[in-house]
């Protein structure tokens, strides 16, 4: 099979499936004749390809995906005009502590904010699947160990946590939760406004800039 041919097959393979397409699920098209190398060339190659369409080729962290350009949402939303779902800035806050400084405990959380995480705000990124229990810390009551996953980052568009978007110098005062909502541009990050006091905006880039909890605190979770 020529490369062309290798390509229409992934290309047709990429837009008929729901879900993104890891590399190793990819070769078994070719009853694995073609290397996981080879296979990433290919996708490459159509990256470009589908450079100046409304449509791109993407990579996330479960595997590639075609999905729409950040500029055609506004198109797109007109065919189906219903809202997406709102959160809160403290579910924000929360998301971009657990998504900077993981592993963290609600009690790591809490000493960051400031104030009492509400447990429907865990609950919430839990049904979402933006956040798992990983583990638990080898303290008082084993407290669970909060970390995102991969949905996490396909939702957001992202192959791995180094892509979320870099932390501003705290003295410009720059708001990771706006640096990040403007990252990843997803209209399911819309924030509603909160009458709880929240804590100084500047504050919280410094306060994420160091780790939480060294990795020998960490205890995985039993199968």
């Amino acid at each position: 099979m020529n490369s062309s041919d290798a390509k229409r097959v992934l290309e047709t393979a990429l837009i008929c499936s729901p879900q993104p397409l890891a590399v190793r699920e990819l070769r078994v098209l070719f009853n694995d004749e073609l290397g996981a190398d080879t296979i990433k060339t290919l996708l490459q190659e159509l990256q470009d390809e589908w450079t100046q369409r409304g449509v791109e080729l993407v990579m996330v962290a479960s595997g590639w995906r075609f999905q729409s350009r950040p500029h055609m949402r506004e198109y797109l939303d007109r065919l189906h005009p219903e809202k997406p779902p709102r959160y809160t800035r403290a579910t924000l806050e929360t998301l971009a502590i657990i998504a900077y400084r993981q592993p963290v405990t609600r009690g790591d959380i809490e000493d960051i904010r400031g104030v009492t995480v509400n447990s429907l705000i865990i609950k919430q990124l839990e049904d979402r699947g933006w956040v798992e229990v990983i583990g638990h810390r080898e303290a008082p009551g084993r407290p669970g160990l909060l970390a995102t996953t991969r949905q996490f980052l396909d939702d957001l568009g992202l192959a791995s946590l180094d892509q979320l978007p870099e932390l501003d110098n705290p003295a410009q005062g720059s708001h990771v939760l706006d640096a990040l909502a403007d990252a990843v541009r997803q209209p399911q990050l819309a924030i509603d406004p909160e009458p709880a006091p929240q804590p100084d905006p500047g504050e919280l880039p410094h306060l994420l800039s160091s780790p939480v909890v060294p990795q020998s605190d960490l205890t995985p979770e039993q199968p």
